[in-house]
């Protein structure tokens, strides 16, 4: 290290890990990056994207100013104020022509690991006014969100598995060792499985793929993909049956057991057997395994989200961990309690059962074109091109899209590309790169890098194994001429409100007043607020709100974080059901059950796709860092020896995958790590569009798995697209 360099610590943004980094900087340059050996949760843990941070910090093709459009198309580079004038000359006056609805808004994923894209977007739905709500959540873990909306009534109350305490754990759907965790914010998950093992405990993996997971398992089950709600239902149906269920303490607070009963009464292992492809005495064998654990957790993810029954099995996950008497028990899945969490709630008076709460509901509004309902407040981003080229009374007119790839990542890239080209009077994007989406924007806001900014994780506490708080000032200054991404947001809430020429500062003092009044605090706590900054002040109040009483001052004490101790049973204080009880089989879930009992006489496709995560990508926003190139992170076709003989493909052909939304062609990767009647793809590839600026990504552009998809398959109950399980051909390529 030379005289001038200087260590900072850091936050890693890059997946939900959250792992601590200690930064080196020489001058204003990330050189280098490790664990920190110091930061409470992580403990020097790091992976080879947190690694790369210098990398993707001074990544030559991202944007370092805005651009607008001018009048010949092209996209240029403008000042900041005259970028936010154009958004302020279109915006309100095509609310005011045409209406709120006229006005759409997509989020991405990077949204939830930055303190901008997790403050501001709400206000600036509330700014907007709009429906038109589209997210990643749909294609990705809303069906979870639905589910624990229904149990709990509260879709951000999703337990999450105590993995360094429990006896027995049951992975369907996931491989942590390659995302690092989801919905379950777990640095040194590898670690952690391995520390399972160590103390004598279980590991059960269900998944169509021998993944690095599943190699580590004590048991592998190479299940039908697209099969796992029928698989969750005969466990269930087993404990049940064989009087194995024994919900304990929870009992008191359960409705619909003797329904639930009744309802899976149907799903015998012998029942689904055939339709899983998993014989039933290894379905029985697994139910009882759980039962018999001292303490056991079911965890499932993407792999089981994204197909057509992801809602149902979401909700059979949490129905196993009930029915073992694991849901709110230390060992088994529990409700992590953030710094910033709103406070507790109190039990109904005289009893030890949650007050009653209002409940969720679905379906509150429908979108336009083919009348999908929402879901927390969101339609389906698959829907997303249709309500854009579909003419007709409120037809999506403007689109603002934060730190989102439609194009890459929802089915029929196609369609939504030619739509945000020819569909559109308007669109502002916010994105560090000039990518296969945000080339259609006529203004694009960029914000810094990562070191220059501030980082919290007001979601994945919301989902971490273990109760903590940290928070990292910007590593390194702003840049001249780049806008902190909080002022970016700021300023573009005001110019869409009519609000243009106000001072950023002027949301935040709106947000925190707000804030104050939902929670009954007196207006005055505002003035003892401390901070660099209006999301400093805006962090200092959540935490003076929150359940533990911290300050900012505090945690800026604590560089490494400071350790809030163990999850805790704390089921009464989540309940919002308006019974004020775990709400075990809701409306919409019963109706929705025929559907499933249908699947038990469905004939399998030949051949099946699903998806596959890499450990050094997350989705399409980093393969344009040069280092994580490579290894194992190339878009090959993963396909089984005997398919690929009973095809004609050799390791290394170029292989013609076609399904209801088009073709596309990858290289075949031979291997036996996937089932036979069974290929995968990786998500968030085919960098190969005209008119983008990532260099790295484009000369490693991979195939657009979701161009196989017409986007018209969809989870009924969340609105999530159906990824995984897809029915597809693959011949040699010609």
């Amino acid at each position: 290290m030379s005289h001038d360099s200087r260590t900072a610590p850091r936050i890693c943004p890059l997946c939900e890990a959250t792992c601590g980094l200690t930064l080196t900087i020489e001058g204003t340059t990330v050189t280098g990056a490790r664990g920190d050996r110091d930061d409470i949760f992580s403990r020097g843990f790091i992976c080879p994207k947190g690694a790369s941070f210098g990398g993707l910090d001074a990544d030559p093709d991202r944007l370092s100013v805005p651009l607008v459009r001018g009048d010949d198309g092209e996209l240029r580079e403008a000042a900041w104020g005259e970028a936010f004038d154009r958004i302020a000359a279109r915006m309100p006056d095509l609310v005011k022509a045409h209406g709120p609805q006229a006005v759409g808004v997509v989020l991405g994923n990077p949204n939830v690991h930055t303190m901008a894209g997790s403050l501001y977007p709400p206000l600036l739905l509330g700014a907007l006014r709009t429906r038109n709500v589209f997210t990643a959540s749909t294609l990705d873990q809303m069906p979870k969100h639905v589910s624990s909306g229904l149990l709990f009534g509260d879709a951000h109350a999703i337990p999450v598995p105590d993995l360094d305490r429990t006896d027995h754990l049951l992975l369907i759907g996931a491989n942590p060792l390659e995302s690092n965790g989801s919905l379950c914010t777990a640095p040194d998950f590898p670690g952690r499985l391995k520390a399972l093992r160590r103390r004598g405990g279980t590991l059960t993996v269900i998944d169509p793929r021998r993944t690095r997971t599943a190699r580590l398992a004590d048991r592998h089950v190479a299940i039908r993909p697209g099969a796992d709600a029928l698989l969750l239902a005969a466990l269930a149906h087993t404990l049940i049956d064989e009087k194995l269920a024994d919900p304990g303490p929870l009992a008191e607070h359960l409705e619909g057991l003797d329904e639930l009963a009744a309802a899976l009464a149907d799903f015998t292992p012998e029942a689904v057997a055939a339709a899983c492809d998993v014989d039933a005495d290894t379905i029985t064998a697994i139910a009882r395994e759980l039962a018999a654990a001292p303490t056991a957790a079911v965890y499932g993810r993407i792999g089981s989200c994204t197909v057509e029954h992801g809602t149902l099995a979401s909700w059979l996950v949490d129905v196993l961990n009930i029915l073992t008497g694991n849901l709110d028990r230390p060992g088994g899945a529990l409700f992590p309690l953030s710094a910033t969490a709103r406070a507790p709630r109190a039990a109904e008076p005289g009893t030890r059962n949650a007050a009653p709460g209002k409940g969720f509901a679905l379906g509150r509004w429908s979108s336009r074109v083919s009348g999908h309902p929402e879901a927390k407040g969101e339609l389906p981003i698959a829907a997303l091109a249709e309500e854009i080229d579909t003419p007709g009374e409120d037809r999506i007119r403007a689109l603002v899209v934060i730190a989102a790839n439609p194009v890459l990542s929802a089915p029929d890239g196609d369609r939504l590309d030619a739509a945000l080209a020819d569909g559109l009077d308007f669109m502002v994007s916010v994105d560090p790169y000039l990518n296969e989406t945000s080339r259609r924007a006529d203004v694009v806001l960029p914000p810094p890098p990562p070191s220059q900014s501030a980082h919290f994780d007001f979601a994945f506490n919301s989902f971490a194994v273990h109760n903590q708080v940290r928070y990292t000032r910007a590593a390194v200054p702003l840049e001249d001429g780049r806008m902190d991404e909080s002022e970016i947001h700021a300023r573009l809430i005001l110019a869409v409100s009519g609000m243009h020429g106000a001072p950023p500062s002027a949301v935040d003092d709106l947000a925190v007043d707000t804030a104050l009044t939902r929670a009954g605090a007196p207006k005055e706590l505002a003035a003892g607020l401390t901070g660099e900054s209006g999301p400093e002040r805006r962090l200092d109040l959540m935490l003076r709100l929150g359940p533990y009483g911290l300050t900012l001052g505090q945690l800026l004490a604590h560089p490494h974080g400071i350790d809030l101790g163990p999850l805790k049973p704390r089921l009464t204080e989540v309940l919002r059901t308006r019974s004020g009880r775990v709400e075990l089989l809701p409306d919409p879930i019963a109706a929705d059950l025929p559907r499933l009992r249908r699947a038990l006489g469905d004939r399998p496709a030949p051949l099946v796709l699903v998806g596959r995560r890499h450990l050094r990508s997350n989705n399409s926003w980093m393969h344009n860092v040069g280092s994580l190139t490579g290894g194992s992170n190339v878009c090959t076709l993963q396909i089984h020896p005997d398919d690929a003989a009973r095809l004609g493909l050799a390791d290394g052909d170029t292989a013609r995958i076609e399904s209801s939304g088009g073709g596309i062609e990858a290289p075949a990767e031979i291997t036996d790590t996937v089932r036979s009647g069974v290929v995968s793809l990786p998500h968030g590839w085919g960098h190969s569009r005209p008119g983008t600026r990532m260099s790295v990504a484009a000369a490693h552009p991979g195939a657009n798995v979701n161009q196989l998809l017409d986007g018209t398959l969809l989870d009924p109950l969340s609105g999530t697209a159906v990824l995984n399980a897809i029915p597809v051909s693959v011949t040699p390529a010609h």
